[in-house]
């Protein structure tokens, strides 16, 4: 990929005086934004201002502290293909060509500020540029991720009544296949090499669009993004998000959870299509002048993941509970990070052996992080406190959560039930605006004085979040109520198991039982089934309550998942239960 301009930069602006003041040089030489402001709007200390753009008042200032040369001279995006190309842009680099994608935006593509425009990009730098050109220029824009189907990408355009669509050659005939059904759709932005009749080409128009923008003045509660739920049950719920919400809502696990300094170089391997990726690979790194630093990586490859971390200065990575469970099959031993200083997961729960194997090999901790597409991050194991494995963390700030029953009522410690954050007397900020064109669904997700995550879960005296399962999730045995996600780590703390999943299955007497899917390790397959699941059963009832041992047991070769990663235990449901 060559992206390659002569710059001729004229001074930016000095912005955001009251929110972007530089601090005094540290130590080590460089300043950082002041981001004091910010972090006392999550305390609930200061009020969010009426105005905010990600683009104007962060970037367009780390590029004024760049240029200054009070920032370490780390690129502000670092993209490889692991094929010997790379990409590297200066926060200054950034704002030039941002700049012109916008131009590119409201002039070619004929859109406005307050249209909406989905993106299906693979992790290109492009991907990057659109998300700021989109801030800069007003329009809305939907991630989504190169996995989608037609059938989901005529949903998405369908749903969102959206007038542009940004994609790749990959799946611009699947776009074509499906767009006579899309009467908003106006503008078709490719994203490669050559030419595709009915498509506009991206790196023709960059070329010869003018860099002078002029960033709209967006209010904070203005839509700035909407996100597509992973659907793990019915159709994709579109959370519309502010241009305050997944930006200055999270500065405090930006420095605590995450705990970004400017001279780090952050790896997120969050698909372009999950919300994940905004807080991880863009707003949080990027709101604390974080070098983000992204592989292409199109296939999975535990070898590929652990050679980069070998031969790259990353600092800090973040990866889905999944990745963690591929990378500990191997040898980390014979790998040597000579950078990395920590480690970060979320998207669902991470079973506590596999935290354990990792601490054993690389010496490293992993800190989880407990959230959702609609409110962002729910809790955290902030950087140098105490872990408790298997455990989400404490609530991140600004929300206060509880666990309560189904008339509302808090729950004492210790004591299972809804995973819930407190909205009322205030709303906190950093919620999702509303499902679009869904005021029904909205309201449902509000509970008397609560927001329901539709997780299960406990708290303990310590004030730590622990999973159970989906509340669709849990499963009722002879009276017992038993939680997936204890049985699963249960079953991983066993050499043979490299993956699994668990789910009811009907039974004459008990009504409902355990059944486990697993997914067996190399070394395991050549086992003897009906062996094997005795030994499990039998590992299961010494490691966790002996009424939770799996009763059912299939042996598969991989487990049905959304398309960021989460298991789709509704599909196995159904392959015990049949249609609801």
């Amino acid at each position: 990929m060559k992206i390659l301009l002569k710059l001729n930069m004229l001074r930016l602006v000095w912005s955001s005086k009251s929110l972007c003041r530089l601090l005094q040089k540290d130590n080590r030489r460089f300043a950082s934004l002041n981001l004091s402001d910010y972090e006392a709007i999550n305390r609930g200390e200061k009020e969010v201002p009426e105005y905010f753009n990600f683009a104007s008042d962060v970037l367009d200032t780390w590029s004024k502290v760049e240029k200054d040369g009070n920032r370490p001279s780390n690129p502000a995006l670092w993209w490889i293909d692991g094929k010997g190309k790379e990409v590297r842009w200066s926060f200054e680099e950034l704002g030039v060509l941002s700049r012109k994608v916008a131009n590119v935006l409201l002039g070619p593509c004929g859109l406005q500020r307050g249209d909406r425009a989905i993106l299906i990009l693979p992790r290109v730098p492009e991907w990057w540029l659109l998300n700021v050109a989109c801030i800069r220029s007003g329009i809305v824009f939907m991630p989504g991720t190169p996995q989608l189907t037609a059938k989901d990408i005529l949903y998405r355009l369908q749903a969102s009544k959206a007038k542009c669509i940004v994609t790749h050659d990959t799946l611009a005939p699947v776009v074509d296949s499906i767009s006579s059904s899309c009467p908003f759709l106006q503008t078709k932005l490719l994203i490669s090499e050559g030419r595709r009749g009915g498509w506009l080409n991206f790196k023709e128009l960059l070329e010869v669009a003018p860099s002078d923008h002029s960033c709209v003045k967006t209010k904070s509660d203005e839509p700035m993004s909407i996100y597509f739920t992973s659907g793990t049950t019915g159709s994709p719920k579109m959370a519309e998000h502010s241009q305050s919400s997944l930006t200055l809502g999270f500065a405090l696990s930006a420095r605590y959870w995450l705990d970004f300094k400017p001279a780090d170089i952050m790896w997120n391997m969050s698909d372009t299509g999950w919300v994940k990726a905004a807080i991880g690979s863009v707003f949080g790194p990027w709101l604390r002048g974080t070098s983000v630093f992204i592989h292409s990586m199109p296939q999975f490859d535990p070898r590929e993941i652990l050679n980069t971390l070998s031969q790259y200065p990353v600092t800090k990575m973040c990866s889905a509970p999944t990745v963690y469970r591929m990378l500990v099959q191997h040898d980390l031993t014979s790998y040597r990070f000579k950078s990395l200083r920590h480690c970060l997961t979320g998207g669902e729960a991470l079973n506590p052996e596999v935290m354990v194997q990792w601490k054993n090999q690389t010496g490293l901790d992993i800190y989880e992080g407990y959230g959702q597409t609609e409110v962002g991050v729910i809790s955290q194991n902030e950087k140098g406190k105490k872990i408790k494995p298997g455990s989400m963390g404490k609530p991140a700030p600004p929300y206060d959560v509880q666990i309560i029953d189904e008339n509302y009522n808090i729950l004492p410690r210790g004591e299972e039930g809804d995973i819930a954050i407190r909205i009322k007397p205030k709303r906190p900020f950093c919620f999702f605006s509303r499902y679009v064109d869904n005021p029904e669904k909205t309201a449902t997700a509000f509970r008397g004085d609560f927001y329901a995550t539709g997780d299960r879960g406990r708290m303990d005296e310590d004030g730590y979040l622990w999973f159970v399962g989906r509340s669709d999730d849990v499963i009722i045995s002879s009276g017992y109520r038993i939680g997936p996600f204890e049985v699963e780590s249960a079953l991983i703390e066993h050499p043979a198991v490299a993956e699994s999943a668990v789910v009811s299955s009907p039974d004459p007497i008990r009504g409902e039982v355990v059944k486990a899917f697993v997914v067996l390790s190399p070394s395991f397959t050549s086992h003897n089934p009906e062996k094997l699941t005795l030994e499990l059963q039998e590992h299961v009832k010494k490691v966790t309550a002996p009424y939770k041992y799996p009763r059912k047991m299939e042996f598969v070769q991989q487990l049905p998942k959304t398309i960021t990663g989460k298991i789709r235990r509704v599909e196995l449901r159904k392959k015990e239960w049949g249609p609801l």
